[in-house]
């Protein structure tokens, strides 16, 4: 049986590679993907190594590296402790874009019924914009920007919605990503850079300036401009998390207006719920799929591009060079 895994092997270079499976342990499951969604943030900076030496990144990408932490598929094989799932069952797991996965049973989510496998591969991602949004402790009524409708912003945008945000304004350079974010909800969008933002944001909150802002961009020259998009005690979420953190700057007026910075990481949620804190990993996940299937959240007309995994290598230079122009893109494993 073959396993084609995709892997980074150095800068800008990967390989499809046939790896080994190993023996199944009595608390595992195999899965064999039909989807997985491309975290085109995350992936395009470690494919390319976009990032200083000595942060984080240069910890975590070594090679060979296996990109990838959103795939749907279907179990094939479960060991013999498995009790809540069997061969058949359709479920989302976070791993690497692969054939085969082999994990444990608690790290797969089971896909609802009326969620496509292709929608349930944006589960990852889902989770991750839901920690950033239960960080910003909105209110109803809040007055929102968006800067950056990649694909965290665009979800960021539904999110919101669904949370009675009264604006969200969505603020991007790209056209096509702003047309996205009005099919989702945003109320305003902005084709500007966000130096240039500030006039039109205040106009649109009566002067005062959005309740929360989120820099969803990953480009340290991004922070900078969004502070003063805020209104005077307001929040600013970070959500994208740039290669080069250094030369992210705050504004001289930053503690005159009593601004909060916080930020949100896919790692934040605790394994086990406790009395303060429901919400792990699982849950969070689980109600990402719950609104999918409910209508809540639409990520369908998120997606632009499907390859196979054996042109792989097209859809990374695809991103490299035409990203303004790409979403949602898809491995398809069926044929693998």
């Amino acid at each position: 049986m073959t396993n084609p895994a995709i892997v980074f092997v150095g800068q800008n270079q990967l390989e499809l590679r046939d790896e080994p499976l190993q023996p199944l342990q009595p608390n595992q499951v195999r899965v064999q993907a039909t989807a997985s969604l491309i975290s085109t943030g995350t992936e395009m900076i470690c494919y390319g190594r976009k990032f200083a030496p000595g942060t984080h990144w240069d910890e975590w990408v070594k090679y060979p590296f296996s990109p990838g932490y959103s795939l749907a598929g279907r179990v094939t094989e479960v060991g013999a402790e498995v009790s809540t799932l069997h061969e058949g069952d359709r479920v989302a797991v976070r791993t690497a874009h692969r054939k085969f996965s082999t994990t444990t049973e608690d790290q797969c989510i089971p896909i609802p019924d009326g969620v496509s496998d292709e929608d349930a591969t944006w589960f990852g991602l889902g989770k991750i914009v839901q920690v950033g949004v239960r960080r910003a402790q909105h209110a109803l009524g809040d007055a929102v920007v968006v800067i950056g409708l990649g694909l965290l912003g665009q979800l960021v945008v539904q999110y919101t919605r669904l949370m009675g945000a009264r604006q969200v304004i969505a603020v991007d350079t790209a056209e096509p990503r702003l047309r996205l974010a009005a099919a989702h909800g945003a109320t305003l969008t902005l084709a500007l850079p966000v130096n240039e933002a500030r006039d039109a944001v205040f106009q649109a909150t009566d002067g005062l300036g959005a309740d929360v802002v989120y820099d969803v961009t990953g480009h340290p020259a991004v922070f900078a401009g969004a502070l003063p998009l805020a209104r005077n005690f307001g929040k600013i979420v970070l959500l994208g998390d740039a290669g080069n953190p250094s030369e992210q700057r705050l504004t001289s007026d930053l503690i005159r207006r009593g601004l909060t910075i916080t930020s949100a990481h896919d790692i934040y949620p605790p394994s086990e719920p406790t009395p303060e804190n429901y919400w792990t990993s699982r849950h969070i996940q689980q109600l990402f799929l719950t609104y999918v299937e409910r209508g809540d959240l639409r990520v369908s007309d998120l997606v632009t591009h499907r390859y196979v995994p054996a042109d792989a290598e097209k859809a990374y230079a695809m991103l490299d060079t035409d990203r303004m122009n790409a979403m949602g893109v898809l491995f398809d494993w069926r044929n693998a």
